[in-house]
């Protein structure tokens, strides 16, 4: 089988790796991949937002599965254009991709079909949105309806941070078109947890658990980044909660959207909040999370194309995932000054010691090559995935990983899976 993978980050990395695995799949191209992708696959410098061009090119290719990435093209129509012409695509249709479009069409969808998460307002306008604010008090949740690359949502701790959202949003325009109508939120207390399923728009499958880092500094400190680095699995997600999760989350999701005429098909990502109450829907995604996929496709013993492709003929019932009892850990090396301005073009050293580690895998997410030399060319530039028998295990193998890498500027956070370590502290306490 020929597939074409589009995207070109840490996430398109894991899935071209994985995919490398099954014995369905004999060639692989990336669309427009990066320079550890080239190491797998042909990358061809096509935009994910090419659509006519990618459509072109999976015909001329005679590509039988293309998987589609980032969000991007996922609400532009992707689906529906490879589709129109014939072509096996994994993902959901541009209808079904308004779950993470438009946090207002998401939580207009839970409200209606009862599924539980934060209370909630929608503004246009800046007077009544801050007359909201003031009245509801801080901390507080401002979201910008549309997509703004994982940077439009403020967890405003105070009334004057959340006033200047506001009118970051909706009188300077920040984030443009994305922007015009805010989603003013109940700000959640509790633990912060990732779902992924596979679903085919009748049969859930639930992946194993993970949890991000969306904060750019140990502690859960500053600016809010697209991921600093992730674990799997989460002990705060128990057995009992996913249960809970796939009861009152998932399966209503996949089937008010089926109410509503919309078949979803591919991969529903559930960001959620563990509160006193019960797991709530933060944000749902449309595709793999980046970095979540780096640490749940290497727990995957499965085929993950013979999965999709089930997804994709409506099949998913005769599928039964398996996953390996281990754990991973990922660690985001990012350019220095990110999520704000950084520089691109830094020498990266040190990949070829990391390849003699054991249980390490390095996915590129922002590289480059110019000759034989290997730079950065984004913000997030590698995601360093290690595995283990315990959490522990998997993340001394990263960080030990991590100092072996270099380049000018380099940030990482030195605390991921904190949270999971206080949870088997408290175990044993």
């Amino acid at each position: 089988m020929r597939v074409l993978v589009v995207g070109g980050g840490g996430r398109e990395h894991a899935l071209v790796w994985k995919l490398r695995q099954s014995p369905l799949v004999q060639k692989i191209y990336c669309a427009p991949g990066n320079a550890g992708i080239a190491e797998l696959a042909v990358c061809v410098p096509i935009a994910v937002d090419d659509i006519q061009g990618l459509v072109d090119f999976a015909r001329k290719e005679n590509i039988e599965l293309t998987v589609v990435g980032p969000e991007l093209p996922l609400t532009a129509g992707i689906v529906d254009a490879f589709t129109a012409v014939g072509l096996k695509i994994f993902g959901p249709s541009r209808a079904a991709a308004q779950l993470e479009g438009s946090k207002v069409f998401a939580k207009r969808l839970m409200q209606k079909y009862g599924i539980p998460t934060a209370e909630s307002r929608t503004f246009t306008d800046v007077e009544p949105a801050l007359a909201y604010v003031r009245e509801k008090g801080a901390p507080i949740v401002v979201k910008a309806d549309g997509l703004a690359a994982g940077k439009g949502v403020v967890v405003a701790a105070t009334l004057e941070e959340a006033e200047t959202a506001v009118k970051k949003m909706l009188v300077e325009e920040e984030f443009g078109a994305a922007g015009k109508r805010v989603l003013i939120e109940e700000y959640l207390t509790g633990e912060e947890v990732t779902v992924l399923a596979f679903t085919d728009g009748d049969t859930v499958i639930p992946m194993v658990s993970s949890q991000d880092h969306k904060a750019a500094y140990d502690q859960d400190r500053g600016p809010n980044t697209g991921g600093m680095g992730a674990y799997s699995p989460a002990p705060v997600l128990t057995a009992e909660l996913l249960a809970q999760v796939e009861e009152t989350i998932l399966r209503p999701t996949i089937a008010g959207l089926k109410q509503e005429g919309i078949v979803f098909k591919g991969v529903l990502y559930a960001g959620l909040m563990i509160t006193a109450a019960g797991p709530k829907v933060l944000e749902y995604n449309v595709r793999f999370g980046d970095p979540e996929c780096q640490v749940v496709l290497p727990r995957l013993q499965s085929d993950l194309a013979s999965v999709m492709l089930a997804v994709v003929n409506g099949n998913l019932a005769a599928q039964q995932p398996v996953w390996r009892q281990n754990h991973t850990a990922c660690v985001v090396m990012a350019s220095g000054g990110y999520p704000g301005p950084y520089e691109k073009g830094q020498v990266i050293t040190g990949l070829s010691a990391v390849r003699q580690h054991t249980d390490v895998y390095v996915f590129h997410a922002g590289t480059t090559k110019q000759g034989q030399q290997l730079l950065t060319n984004g913000g997030r530039v590698l995601a360093v995935t290690a595995w283990g028998d315990t959490l522990q295990e998997a993340l001394d193998k990263a960080y030990r990983a991590v100092k072996a890498i270099h380049f000018a500027g380099a940030h990482y956070r030195r605390d991921i899976g904190h949270k999971a370590t206080a949870h088997t502290e408290k175990a044993k306490g």
